[in-house]
C-alpha cells in the first residue's frame, strides 16, 4: 500500500514537472517571437521599427521648436507699443530682434511698414505669418504619413503571412502539421500588431503636435490684432 502510495505521488510529481516544463517551452521573447515570422516578417518588422524611430525623432523634435516658439515674455508688446508711440522705431526693431520668436518676428514685419497704409501692413503681416506657420508645421504631415501607412504595413505583413500558410497547406498532401503552418502565422500576427502599435503612435503624436502648433498660431494672432489695433488708434 505504502509503495502504491509512492508511486501515485512520484507519478503526479513527475506529471507537474512536465506541466512546468512545457510552460516554459511555451513562453517566448520579442525577440523570439519576431525570428519566428520568418525574412518576410522580418523584413516588415524591420521597416516598422524605421518608422517608429523616424516618428519619434520628428515628434520631440518638433515639440521642443514649438515649445521655444511659444516662449514670449508677457511685457513685450507693451514696450513695443510705447515705443511705438513714442516714434522709437529703431528701437523696437531692434527689441524684436532679441526676442527672435515668432511673434516678434510678425510684428517686426509690421514696424518696417510704419507709415504705410494699414491694409498694406496687415497683408505684410499675413504673409510672414504664413511662412512661421510652415516652419512650425514642417515634417508634422510626416508623422500623419506615418500614422496611416504603418497599419497598411503590417497588414501586408499579415496578408503574405497568410499567403505562406495557404501555400503550406496546399503542399502538405492532406496532411496539415501547425508547424508548418507557424511562420505563416507569426509574420500575420507580429506584422499587425506592430503596425498597429507605430500607427498609434504616430497619431498620437501628430495630434499632439497640431494642437501645441495651434496655441502658437493663436498667440500670434492675437498679438498681431492688438499691434495692429494700437496703430490704428488715434494719436
Amino acid at each position: 500500500m505504502l509503495r502504491t502510495f509512492l508511486t501515485l505521488q512520484t507519478t503526479q510529481e513527475g506529471t507537474e514537472l512536465l506541466t512546468d516544463e512545457e510552460s516554459v517551452e511555451k513562453t517566448l521573447s520579442i525577440i523570439e517571437l519576431i525570428s519566428s515570422g520568418g525574412a518576410a516578417g522580418q523584413i516588415i518588422i524591420a521597416i516598422l521599427f524605421i518608422l517608429l524611430i523616424v516618428a519619434s525623432y520628428i515628434y520631440f523634435e518638433r515639440l521642443f521648436a514649438i515649445k521655444a516658439a511659444s516662449k514670449m515674455d508677457s511685457n513685450f508688446m507693451n514696450q513695443i507699443k510705447d515705443h511705438v508711440s513714442n516714434g522709437k522705431i529703431d528701437a523696437a526693431q531692434v527689441l524684436c530682434a532679441q526676442v527672435n520668436s515668432p511673434v516678434s518676428r510678425l510684428i517686426g514685419k509690421g514696424i518696417t511698414r510704419i507709415g504705410k497704409p494699414l491694409a498694406d501692413i496687415n497683408t505684410t503681416i499675413e504673409n510672414a505669418g504664413r511662412l512661421e506657420v510652415y516652419n512650425l508645421e514642417k515634417n508634422v504631415s510626416v508623422l500623419a504619413t506615418i500614422s496611416g501607412a504603418a497599419p497598411m504595413i503590417g497588414f501586408l505583413g499579415t496578408v503574405i503571412g497568410m499567403i505562406l500558410s495557404i501555400f503550406e497547406i496546399a503542399n502538405s498532401g492532406g496532411q496539415i502539421d501547425i508547424k508548418l503552418l507557424a511562420d505563416g502565422l507569426y509574420t500575420a500576427m507580429t506584422t499587425t500588431v506592430a503596425g498597429l502599435i507605430v500607427g498609434i503612435v504616430g497619431y498620437i503624436a501628430y495630434n499632439h503636435l497640431v494642437v501645441r502648433t495651434d496655441k502658437v498660431v493663436y498667440q500670434m494672432e492675437a498679438n498681431s490684432l492688438e499691434f495692429l489695433d494700437h496703430l490704428n488708434e488715434p494719436t
